[in-house]
């Protein structure tokens, strides 16, 4: 597993990198070599905030963790963070089991079923990110799917929960 560790506004000690190290490269095991984890150290105040991704397989795990002692916060993602890789390693599993439905969601013991229970197909076209978002307004939805016409890749705008809205575009 490749590990980068990353300081903001605090100087990584040697100490803290093993420690970090010792405690994020055991999910290497139950993740392969192709994972890639990159830890985000941070001070605001008298907190201290650890962001981990997790880059597997093209999926990404991320997990954060904030206390008032630095170790504390490693111990506390690192809790966030098995559980969220045991969700992910059984939903691997569901997906391989040749018994699951055409959709691959299969529902777990203690998991009740999902299902995808309304398919839609429109037409995207171009348009600004400005103008998807007053095609969203006026449809009064939280989301909106359209062709930039700047960069020709499908985007998304959305509606943030503080009133403001995002774009997600493809990365390249």
């Amino acid at each position: 597993m490749k590990l980068t560790i990353k300081g903001r506004n605090i100087e990584v000690t040697e100490a803290l990198r093993q420690y970090i190290e010792k405690r994020i490269s055991k999910f290497g095991k139950f993740l392969g070599e192709l994972s890639e984890a990159v830890v985000t150290i941070s001070t605001e105040k008298f907190t201290h905030k650890i962001d981990v991704l997790l880059k597997v397989n093209g999926h990404l795990i991320q997990a954060e963790g904030k206390t008032e002692d630095l170790y504390s916060a490693v111990d506390q993602v690192v809790e966030k963070l098995e559980k969220q890789i045991l969700k992910y390693k059984e939903k691997v599993q569901n997906k391989n089991k040749k018994d699951s439905n055409k959709y691959g969601l299969t529902p777990t013991a203690a998991e009740p079923a999902k299902r995808i229970i309304k398919f839609k197909k429109f037409d995207l076209r171009p348009m600004a990110p400005d103008e998807a978002v007053d095609q969203m307004e006026l449809l009064d939805k939280d989301f909106f799917i359209f062709l930039n016409s700047f960069t020709g890749d499908v985007n998304v705008v959305y509606r943030r929960k503080d009133g403001n809205y995002g774009l997600i575009e493809p990365a390249k």
